[in-house]
């Protein structure tokens, strides 16, 4: 018996190699076949997978599973996840109305972001629209809060919003926009064309003084590549630790076109907390002022009235015990006209603040936008042919409101 069982393998082997080859159908066993010698050599991230129907076999490679992130792409994803949850989407409603008097609402759309638990947020000033009726804010939980306006500091662009009665609000962590390097990577997040929680990347790529969407003078504004569109505006600028270091404000366009050009700005973080140091502790923002009204100078000006300079600011008016009448300033004291248009003429004229020239009037703006009130400032002047500096304590542009329309 024991000499039969090699003849009896050789035989059930012969047996079914015949079964198999006269009654499975040809290439039923390829698929398999090809599986069990392919992963014994596909790297083990891979897995081919085979797929038949009616217009053949089709072939396809696919992950065994997912594959790690790398480093690069775990920092984006965590100062995403980081941020997210402190920005908002701002809506504010406005009626206006058509030629016939009928009303015809209007709706500007921008972004914010939690300052506090107490339902504190910032946005720009430009995101609100003139005389709105309602003011909304979505959380990035999709729900939707009415919202105060508390405060809109036009001058710097920004704008204090309140929701009350919202649980368990992430505020955002402020950094310092100081020491701000150009090549430095940074994030913006915020609701672009209305596509709520939009991250992009890019980083720093100058540092530089521009004008805001109403002319204000922004001073040490972050340029940036990444891309900003409509709706970005009043949303987060952040670091790669999910930092807010700016406010997104402005778009380079060309012909018109208002998207992203790969030239965006953004409000430095600093800027933001002088204006909340003020609201904190007055209730309001404090802008500076020289309490002065102003004719600017130009070479055409200088050369008709024989100013010494061909450049600088004029004063034509110093409002009664304001910063420029406690520091001696002066005033114009002859009438004349430009057109048809009156002016005084005769007064201070102002080329210079702490050593900066100031050539016009954004020049002053500018400068004065650097300081806050209860500050002293050296001006450069020329009373008459003679050059002086004058030191004047900035006043409280609040407390000198409604006796001139119009000063610095």
């Amino acid at each position: 018996m024991t000499k039969l069982r090699p003849v009896l393998l050789v035989v059930v082997l012969l047996a079914g190699f015949y079964y198999v080859t006269t009654h499975v159908t040809p290439g039923a066993l390829t698929p398999w076949v090809h599986r069990v010698f392919s992963n014994a050599s596909a790297p083990a991230a891979e897995a081919p997978a085979t797929v038949r129907g009616p217009m053949g076999t089709l072939e396809l490679t696919e992950a065994a599973a997912a594959p790690a992130f790398d480093t690069e792409e775990q920092q984006n994803i965590a100062v995403y996840k980081k941020a997210l949850p402190s920005v908002v989407n701002v809506t504010s409603t406005a009626v206006a109305f058509d030629f016939f008097y009928g009303p015809m609402p209007q709706q500007g759309q921008g972004s914010g972001f939690i300052l506090n638990k107490n339902g504190l947020i910032m946005t720009n000033a430009h995101v609100l629209l003139k005389n709105s009726q309602r003011v909304e804010v979505k959380l990035s939980n999709k729900r939707t809060y009415k919202a105060k306006v508390l405060t809109v500091d036009k001058n710097h662009d920004l704008a204090l919003l309140k929701i009350d009665n919202a649980p368990n609000l992430t505020p955002a962590v402020l950094a310092s926009s100081s020491g701000l390097v150009v090549g430095q990577r940074v994030y913006a997040i915020g609701n672009p064309f209305g596509l709520q929680g939009t991250m992009t990347r890019g980083i720093i790529s100058a540092i530089r003084s521009i004008r805001g969407p109403e002319q204000n003078p922004i001073e040490d504004a972050i340029q940036t590549d990444a891309a900003v569109n409509p709706g970005n505006s009043g949303g987060p600028l952040l670091n790669s630790r999910g930092e807010v270091i700016g406010i997104t404000t402005l778009i380079a366009t060309s012909s018109g076109v208002d998207q992203s050009s790969g030239v965006g700005f953004a409000i430095p973080i600093n800027t933001a907390k002088a204006v909340l140091s003020d609201f904190e502790k007055y209730g309001y923002v404090r802008r500076p002022s020289l309490d002065i009204v102003t004719l600017p100078v130009g070479p055409d000006i200088a050369g008709q009235i024989g100013l010494p300079a061909d450049y600088g600011v004029l004063i034509m008016r110093v409002l009664p015990g304001g910063a420029a009448a406690r520091a001696g300033l002066h005033g114009g004291n002859q009438q004349a006209y430009m057109g048809n248009i009156p002016v005084m003429l005769g007064g201070d004229l102002i080329v210079g603040m702490d050593g900066q020239e100031i050539a016009n009037a954004q020049d002053l703006s500018a400068a004065m936008n650097s300081h806050r009130a209860g500050d002293v400032v050296t001006l450069t002047i020329y009373r008459g042919q003679k050059k002086m500096n004058v030191k004047v304590t900035l006043s409280d542009a609040r407390d000198q409101q409604g006796q001139l329309g119009e000063r610095t």
